[in-house]
């Protein structure tokens, strides 16, 4: 059955975010970006035929947790109720376990498979999976990291330095990802969304 899935675009303090619902739950969210065209055409790629919709009273409240971690503040969307769509069994594992991470609460890849009862060889499986991780943040994706302290990828628009700034916003310190390039105090890098 074909679930008819609406969006809402709203700005949080860091960049543009999108985030679509159906009868069943959360369908999909597209992390911050610099403009709400970037964040609207992200979600409808994953949602193409999505209506853009006043959030119903559930929604919008989602939608105020959403803006209240932006802010920097303490937020638990581990009972959100989601709809991850088709997905290979697999992958459901790995979003379910992950969805169990709490906040600044981060593991690897290979400790997630290894959850799972699968083999190292696994982890790369896991990567994908949080590759293709519809609802980001929600569940949680950004707090599964490579091994030996390194961040690993991050599809989000700013890549690993987002996924850098989001863990920083729980806590957790992170090296920065090898081609971070620094920049003088003052000139956040505008494209990522992030400007905190």
């Amino acid at each position: 059955m074909t679930r008819q899935n609406s969006y809402h675009l709203f700005e949080t303090a860091a960049g543009f975010v999108a985030l679509g619902w159906n009868d069943k739950g959360i369908s999909a969210l597209r992390l911050p970006a610099a403009s709400a065209g970037e964040a609207e055409r992200a979600l409808l790629r994953r949602l193409p035929g999505a209506l853009r919709s006043t959030p119903p009273p559930p929604v919008e409240a989602i939608v105020d947790a959403v803006l209240r971690y932006f802010a920097g503040e303490k937020v638990d969307f581990a009972a959100v109720p989601v709809d991850m769509g088709e997905q290979e069994p697999f992958f459901r594992q790995v979003y379910a376990r992950v969805r169990d991470l709490g906040w600044g609460e981060t593991t690897t890849y290979g400790a997630i498979a290894k959850a799972l009862g699968a083999g190292p060889e696994f982890a790369r499986d896991v990567g994908q999976a949080m590759a293709s991780n519809p609802i980001p943040l929600i569940v949680p994706c950004h707090r599964v990291t490579g091994a030996g302290g390194k961040i690993g990828g991050f599809s989000a628009p700013g890549g690993s330095l987002s996924k850098a700034r989001m863990l920083e916003l729980e806590g957790v310190t992170v090296a920065p990802p090898a081609s971070a390039k620094k920049t003088p105090r003052g000139q956040d890098d505008v494209q990522t969304g992030f400007d905190f």
